[in-house]
């Protein structure tokens, strides 16, 4: 009776199972790569300061955008202190290659990498990148994506000859079908873009993406993620968070703006 009874159940039980079974696919590569962004997100090396502001950077979303993904070759423009470096290192340190383009100067940079070798131990290299007289990032066709965090002001600060510059570089060591991943604070539109740089440390952003395509670029995409509508654009950014650089009267008007409005911009290399 109990050897029947298992007979007719069988059918019954996998006529309910498989289908289940069937379903359990593994995580798509979408899936693992996000997950992976997450961790290093949310990695305990990141200082609190540095993750008080991803309301304000959305590093997972600004990096999704971009389409990155573990297995690539990308190069960091002007790291500064390092903020996304505490995200990209980590994340491509299995599979990936992470080349950082920091000035000669950047002693302390630098020492960040060496104090945590957990963190920032398969960095591929560091190399000299200081426009107008160091721009070169290595071979053509050499990298993957090249990502630049709220520097192309600088460079455009410096003279438009710079900013063009670095546009070249990056399309010259850039792969067919790399990305070129840009963010930046935003100057009301169809401002004068020196202008605007000068002054306010603001592009607008229809100078970038003028300037991307006579480089070569194909726009692939234009993101509001970093956008913040309570920004006028018409104010230095160093006076909103997280610098205050204005005076303590204003800081409380300037904190209830919140950190600046920023483009981000995705260009690829046909």
């Amino acid at each position: 009776m109990f050897r029947r009874t298992c007979k007719l159940l069988i059918p019954l039980l996998s006529a309910v199972l498989l289908p289940a079974v069937a379903n359990a696919t593994p995580p798509s590569a979408a899936d693992s790569t996000a997950a992976a962004l997450q961790q290093a997100v949310s990695g305990h090396w990141r200082s609190d300061a540095n993750r008080a502001r991803d309301k304000y950077r959305h590093p997972l979303e600004t990096l999704q955008f971009f389409g990155i993904k573990p297995d690539m070759t990308v190069i960091e423009l002007a790291p500064g202190g390092g903020w996304y470096t505490e995200i990209l290192a980590p994340f491509l340190h299995a599979h990936g290659r992470l080349i950082e383009a920091a000035p000669p100067s950047a002693a302390k940079f630098t020492a960040k990498l060496k104090a945590d070798p957990a963190v920032y131990g398969h960095v591929a290299k560091i190399v000299p990148f200081a426009p107008p007289e160091q721009v070169k990032l290595g071979a053509d066709n050499s990298a993957d994506m090249v990502l630049t965090f709220r520097n192309t002001h600088d460079w455009l600060n410096h003279s438009p000859a710079t900013l063009d510059a670095v546009f070249k570089t990056a399309f010259n060591v850039l792969r067919h079908g790399g990305v070129f991943g840009v963010t930046e604070h935003r100057a009301r539109p169809f401002a004068d873009g020196v202008e605007s740089a000068g002054a306010l440390h603001r592009i607008p952003e229809d100078y970038l993406i003028a300037l991307a395509l006579k480089t070569g670029f194909r726009v692939a995409g234009v993101s509001e993620v970093n956008a913040n509508p309570n920004d006028p654009e018409d104010i230095n950014v160093h006076r909103l968070p997280p610098d205050l650089a204005g005076p303590g009267s204003e800081h409380a008007q300037m904190k209830a703006i919140g950190e600046s409005d920023r483009m981000t911009l995705r260009f690829v290399k046909p």
